[in-house]
């Protein structure tokens, strides 16, 4: 790795944590501190650019001479924004209000120097049919991906999430997961940054 400033990744999610891995550079994990509530009358992909450049720039002080990821998701569907139900009891509803319905959702991601206060920034948009899904499969599911509380829209898409799905339409795969690899790999190179 070429550059001179240390890798952030600003997120406790242990899955974007995995997918930085993936590229086999070195990184440390910061938990941001900011606030993630959405502001009235904010769309699903303000949201996620706003909450993804505040975790990044939550982690300036700490890091003052590093470049500093941040990322956030969110799903759109029925005309609302959709979050991580963090509950069973919410994930079985939200995801019988999903079953088969389209969900638009929005990866956005941030790169910060903070050192120059240079930023890039990204938002990936995914749009996911889902297929009609009865109770007892929401059951199941929830029961074998206990994760998937943790996810927005409840369905975890690299594990068995795959199976609540019909269709995925998107131009960076990763983006649904989490954490815009395609983009990320562009905003690197900017930096100096080789991944390969």
């Amino acid at each position: 790795m070429s550059a001179k400033l240390p890798l952030i990744l600003g997120s406790g999610s242990v899955f974007r944590r995995a997918q930085l891995e993936r590229l086999g550079i070195d990184f440390q994990t910061a938990a941001p501190d900011f606030d993630e509530t959405p502001a009235a009358g904010e769309n699903a992909a303000d949201t996620a650019l706003r909450l993804a450049e505040g975790k990044a720039r939550s982690l300036a002080a700490r890091f003052p001479a590093a470049l500093v990821i941040g990322a956030d998701q969110v799903a759109w569907c029925n005309d609302r924004q959709l979050g991580k139900p963090m509950n069973v009891a919410n994930a079985q509803q939200m995801l019988r209000d999903l079953s088969g319905r389209k969900i638009e959702f929005y990866s956005a991601i941030v790169l910060l120097n903070t050192a120059s206060g240079r930023i890039q920034r990204h938002i990936d948009n995914t749009s996911v049919v889902m297929r009609a899904l009865t109770d007892g499969q929401i059951e199941r599911y929830l029961a074998r991906e206990p994760d998937a509380v943790y996810c927005a829209g409840a369905a975890k898409s690299e594990g068995l999430g795959a199976a609540l799905l019909e269709r995925i339409d998107s131009s960076d795969p990763n983006a649904l997961i989490g954490l815009p690899i395609f983009k990320l790999v562009e905003f690197l190179k900017n930096e100096g940054v080789e991944i390969i």
